[in-house]
């Protein structure tokens, strides 16, 4: 049953639904192909086979009694980010603090999926505390990409997009603080969405920074990411930054922009995203797709967004500000690891031991940048200074949305290096997210669609589409739009 796992999440639905095939067969599928590939890709950290299908038998139940389907996408089975709560399989977050952890509850998102009759074929792998731009960060191991295995897949959710381009999943579940959806799906030529801030739950979301943290829907065609988009997005009263307004409804959107007419779009080509120093395949390609959507009849102008250029001097203060804060808890006192627990050390002593052991080095990093900005003397300096300018990003796209509908750049500056390549250069791997982290300032909605392979090396590039708060239904038409022109990547 090898041909199930090349089709879309869409054509498995059908298929499911009209009963040509059963949800069990499907995900058994998927479960063999892990089985015989993962080994080579390491996209998952744990593979939870009996429930999978004890999932999918209860879908295939279902239809054969009669009863509708529970969701557009009952029966197609999933791979989710090792970072949200799951009671029937460990939450890791790819960190020895919480090796072997299990949940005593579900995530909001992980309920959303288990009754939209999803079943989940186990946890992928990521960089640490979902830390990281290439997925070696985990403590067990790195994740390869499949287009070549000797390279990265992105990161923090390598797993889930390296699960996707080895047809190990039909769909995927990422988070997204600074580009981890979109960047890896631009270096595996898979789509990804970080939603709306606030539009799909954080509650049970093992945080890194609150207020940039955003689940989204991760795919290998743009209307399979809108269908899951459309099963996990909604108000939660458990989520306290929980949006109540509805969102717009972005499969009717794919499924329009499928037609490939774009005339009355006006795109905006962000002019401090488009710098000689990317890489000349990634800027080629990035051309060429803009090219294209000109010829679906879209209004292509540039734009300045002048105060993108501290987007990453702001994200690396905010974000290790807030990591600082919400690792806090992994104390050795109340879950997770906890070493030379023998008596004869003190709680101070018990803590330091722990957390020494049981955090990665970026991890620290991070850790230490953020108790340093958020110290006393230090916070108004560093802190306080980078939430103006986050200020400051928001109002350039605001005021770059008065003029146009959405923005597009290249997802990420360079196609995905060698693992080991940057590993000992933070500044070099944090430089990958130059095109993505200043969505997540602002809290707007974007995606990356695969805009074929470089000239330079072969590798899989992304392009990137931003629109506004509450806005994502654009980011679907024009992503499906520019996909069916495109057409298959090599």
């Amino acid at each position: 049953m090898s041909e199930l796992t090349a089709l879309t999440a869409a054509e498995l639905a059908t298929k499911i639904h009209t009963r040509e095939v059963t949800s069990v067969e499907v995900t058994r599928a998927h479960l063999d192909r892990i089985a015989q590939a993962d080994g080579e890709y390491h996209a998952f950290l744990h593979v939870s086979a009996d429930q999978a299908l004890e999932a999918a038998a209860a879908v295939d139940s279902a239809l054969e009694s009669g009863q509708q389907p529970a969701s557009p996408l009952a029966g197609v089975p999933l791979a989710l980010k090792d970072v949200f709560t799951t009671t029937d399989m460990p939450t890791t977050c790819g960190s020895k603090m919480l090796e072997g952890w299990v949940a005593p509850y579900d995530a909001t998102l992980t309920a959303r999926l288990r009754a939209a009759g999803i079943p989940i074929l186990g946890k992928t792998n990521l960089d640490e505390f979902a830390m990281g731009s290439s997925t070696e960060n985990s403590a067990y191991g790195p994740t390869r990409n499949p287009w070549d295995t000797s390279r990265i897949p992105g990161g923090s959710g390598g797993g889930s997009a390296a699960a996707l381009a080895s047809n190990q999943a039909p769909l995927a579940i990422g988070t997204d603080t600074g580009g981890s959806i979109r960047q890896p799906a631009a270096v595996t030529a898979t789509v990804g969405t970080k939603p709306t801030y606030g539009t799909v739950s954080r509650y049970g979301l093992v945080a890194c920074a609150s207020s940039l943290d955003q689940g989204g829907p991760c795919g290998r065609t743009v209307l399979d990411t809108a269908l899951l988009h459309e099963v996990i997005a909604g108000h939660d009263p458990r989520d306290s930054t929980s949006r109540e307004a509805p969102v717009p409804s972005v499969v009717a959107a794919a499924r329009a922009g499928v037609g490939g007419d774009l005339r009355g779009v006006r795109v905006g080509v962000v002019r401090e995203l488009h710098s000689d120093s990317y890489q000349p395949g990634v800027l080629a390609s990035f051309d060429a797709a803009v090219a294209v959507l000109k010829e679906l009849g879209a209004e292509v102008v540039e734009v300045s967004c002048p105060h993108f250029e501290h987007a990453l001097a702001a994200y690396y203060l905010i974000l290790p500000s807030e990591v600082s804060s919400n690792l806090a808890r992994f104390d050795a006192m109340r879950y997770g690891l906890r070493v030379d627990d023998d008596g004869k050390h003190s709680a101070d002593q018990v803590m330091s031991a722990t957390r020494a052991a049981g955090f990665g080095p970026e991890v620290k990093r991070r850790i230490m940048i953020g108790t340093y900005a958020l110290s006393a003397g230090y916070y108004d300096e560093y802190y306080g200074q980078a939430l103006k300018v986050r200020t400051l990003i928001s109002r350039d796209f605001d005021e770059a949305y008065r003029t146009v509908d959405v923005l597009v750049s290249p997802t990420s500056p360079f196609t995905p290096w060698k693992l080991g390549e940057k590993v000992d250069d933070p500044l070099a791997m944090y430089l990958s997210d130059l095109c993505t982290l200043p969505t997540n300032l602002a809290g707007h909605p974007a995606m990356s669609v695969p805009s074929g392979l470089s000239a330079d090396d072969g590798l899989p590039v992304g392009f990137q589409i931003m629109a506004p708060a509450m806005a994502d239904d654009r980011l679907y038409r024009v992503g499906a739009a520019y996909e069916a022109a495109r057409g298959p990547i090599a």
